[in-house]
């Protein structure tokens, strides 16, 4: 499997099972309908988890635009490679998306809410504030990418890093992703933003594109600095 195809299937794997526990919980006569933050954020989490195990070794399971641009940042990963992780990580985010929909495609049109549709496949504030939106994001992909390299960095945890980055990814929904959803992964937000927009899903309003910048470009930027301080600190 090449690295692209590798970015490619983990971002599905990532975006298909994280949006599929949110159409769960939200959507309408789902059996884990009501399931609850908790659930979410540890839906999320081991999604990550898996989409770890397929792709860490074919490509190191960045499955994040923001990952991948950081460690580019700050010189752990070739910035000649940055454009195809990249792009295998849309392509992937948008399929995972787009599974995810006709998995629940009978829950669509019993749904009256057009947010919890669109919750299904991106984020949104709770309260709709740009530059405290943007400071969670940033601070939340910041020590996304800190801590992975962190995490990395330490030998008593190989061969459970996938596991062990799953429960940092859960930590981080239950203690920072109340504001903003975090998102921390512009990927996992726009491809499947993009599907949105364009399925037939009924009654689904608009995809919120004046928000959509929001969970690209702090995350790049948090991902950046996380990187750069990590190597500063550490080397």
């Amino acid at each position: 499997m090449s690295p692209f195809l590798g970015e490619l299937i983990g971002t599905m794997i990532l975006t298909l099972f994280g949006c599929g526990v949110v159409a769960n919980c939200l959507l309408e006569k789902s059996k884990g309908q009501n399931g609850g933050w908790i659930v979410i954020t540890m839906g999320w989490g081991m999604a990550v988890t898996f989409a770890i195990y397929v792709a860490g070794k074919y490509s190191g399971a960045h499955i994040n635009p923001a990952v991948t641009i950081g460690l580019a940042a700050g010189g752990y990963f070739p910035w000649a490679s940055v454009p195809l992780y990249v792009a295998g990580q849309m392509i992937g985010a948008f399929i995972g998306a787009v599974i995810c929909y006709f998995t629940y495609k009978c829950h669509w049109e019993p749904t009256q809410d057009a947010g919890l549709k669109l919750a299904v496949f991106s984020t949104g504030p709770a309260i709709r504030c740009t530059g405290e939106n943007f400071l969670c994001e940033f601070i939340g992909t910041f020590f996304l990418v800190f801590i992975i390299l962190g995490i990395g960095a330490n030998e008593f945890s190989q061969g459970l890093n996938p596991l062990v980055v799953g429960f940092f990814i859960l930590a981080i929904g239950l203690s920072l992703g109340g504001p903003t959803g975090y998102a921390i992964n512009p990927a996992r937000d726009l491809g499947p933003r993009i599907a949105h927009a364009i399925l037939p899903i009924p009654g689904k309003g608009d995809s919120d594109w004046g928000y959509s910048w929001i969970p690209v470009v702090a995350p790049i930027c948090g991902g950046v600095a996380g990187a750069l301080v990590y190597k500063a600190l550490v080397g």
